[in-house]
């Protein structure tokens, strides 16, 4: 078979370069008007990023081709593998479908506004950061700039599947069932795909929490740069900071100071004060009532609705937002202190336990608080969701969860209240299964165990091999 995957792999070489060089001539004898003969645009397609489909999942294919060539995929990792460019496959292909894309629009605003040294735009809620980096492909133009914010998302989905399997293997799942869940998890995920769809940056915040977490202790700088910049991409991040508090490291600390600075440095160096002060202003007018969307499903959306039918005045609507926030993080907080004391992630021998312990239920409070919450924010509680499946027993939670996950991963997105607030009561509940399952069986007694056990031993000698 090897010789086979190398003689396909010969091929896969041959086409390229006669892919490139008919681009070379095309240009060299035509111009780029002359790509017009050559490439059509059907209807509700949008050209670039049909082509970046088209060639992105060309180049996956040779990745695969190359693994396969080199003898890299093993029955130790073909799983894992494998479901790697599943992933990129199938979202390439339904992505390249997509006519319109949204949020990305915000960002060019941004940017803009810094290039011509206006004030951030109302519309633009995240720190400057983000938009001093758009500063510099705003240039390219609309088309340019949603290419590579696509292209760079295509990136992140790639790097979140490697390394939310690798967090799985961390937390205990044997490599084998971290792909399975990873792969099930990842190709029916409403918040993936609006994420995709909305050219948002949370899978690149997730990344960056993801990379905090695993190069945690070993490579300490790495992990405080990675969380400064998940931090200046989205503020919401900073809640992960206090599961690094309860290591008691002081180092890191120090130097997530030092990252956050020097990320921070970056717009500061090329526009001032100016744009944090605009940062500032804009988050600060995110509390203020205003009308509810029931496609947004924070607490604030929530309450902005109810309160007139309750006759609560918008003060005291106010008040109760901030009651129920302060509840749920002291509610957060007793939870993280009861699965630290219990160990009912990981066990406090493993480097880094007390963070590994403590961040699935303050990834949920990261969900909780902001006061605008997205569809798309749901991938905030991806981690503790999938660690609930090897500790959950079988038991009645596991109906809660079951429409907790139901909910907030596979519901598609409609705007019908109260229904559609089923996004806000989902994290709710994985809070209180957070809390239920440390003194639950755990690994070895949860219902996963024994579903995948049953699995096993349905299939014949051969295949479980």
């Amino acid at each position: 078979m090897t010789r086979a995957f190398h003689l396909a792999l010969a091929v896969w070489c041959g086409l390229t370069v006669l892919v490139v060089s008919s681009v070379i001539g095309i240009q060299l004898r035509f111009g780029a008007e002359g790509f017009d003969l050559f490439i059509q645009q059907w209807a509700l397609t949008n050209l670039s990023i049909m082509l970046a489909s088209a060639a992105l999942t060309w180049l996956c294919l040779g990745g695969l081709l190359v693994w396969l060539a080199r003898a890299k995929i093993t029955p130790a990792n073909a799983l894992s593998v494998l479901g790697f460019f599943l992933i990129l496959f199938v979202y390439l292909n339904i992505l390249r479908e997509r006519f319109r894309y949204g949020d990305y629009a915000y960002y060019i605003e941004a940017g803009t506004a810094l290039l011509e040294g206006r004030p951030l735009p109302g519309t633009y809620i995240y720190p400057p950061f983000w938009a001093t980096l758009m500063e510099f492909i705003v240039p390219l133009g609309d088309q340019g700039v949603l290419l590579v914010l696509w292209s760079l998302n295509i990136v992140a989905l790639g790097a979140f599947y490697y390394l939310l399997h690798r967090l799985l293997q961390v937390y205990g799942f044997p490599p084998g069932q971290a792909a399975v869940v990873t792969l099930v998890f990842m190709l029916a995920n409403v918040p993936i795909l609006r994420t995709l769809g909305f050219v948002q940056v949370n899978l690149l915040v997730m990344d960056f929490a993801f990379v905090a977490m695993l190069a945690y202790p070993r490579r300490p700088w790495l992990s405080a740069f990675a969380l400064a910049l998940a931090v200046q991409l989205k503020t919401s991040p900073v809640v992960l900071v206090l599961a690094f508090l309860l290591e008691r490291d002081a180092r890191w600390l120090l130097r997530f100071g030092l990252s956050f600075l020097a990320v921070a440095a970056f717009p500061f160096a090329l526009h001032g004060i100016g744009p944090y002060v605009d940062f500032f202003r804009n988050a600060a007018a995110l509390t203020s009532l205003g009308d509810t969307n029931f496609h947004e499903t924070s607490i604030d959306s929530f309450l902005r609705f109810v309160g007139p039918f309750l006759r609560m005045p918008p003060p005291s609507t106010q008040l109760l937002v901030y009651v129920l926030k302060a509840a749920l993080t002291v509610a957060t907080l007793a939870t993280v202190q009861r699965n630290v004391r219990g160990q009912t992630w990981v066990t406090g021998t493993q480097p880094g336990g007390a963070m590994l312990n403590s961040v699935p239920a303050l990834f949920v409070l990261m969900n909780l608080l902001p006061p605008i919450v997205w569809d798309h924010h749901g991938l905030f509680v991806a981690l503790p969701a999938l660690l609930l499946l090897r500790r959950l027993p079988p038991s009645p939670a596991w109906v809660w969860f079951g429409f907790a996950y139901f909910a907030q991963f596979v519901m598609p997105s409609f705007d019908f209240f109260p229904w559609s607030f089923g996004r806000l009561v989902a994290p709710v509940i994985l809070l209180a299964l957070c809390w239920h399952v440390s003194s639950a069986a755990g690994p070895g007694g949860s219902a996963l165990e024994r579903w995948l056990g049953l699995l096993a031993a349905s299939l014949p000698a051969s295949e479980r091999r």
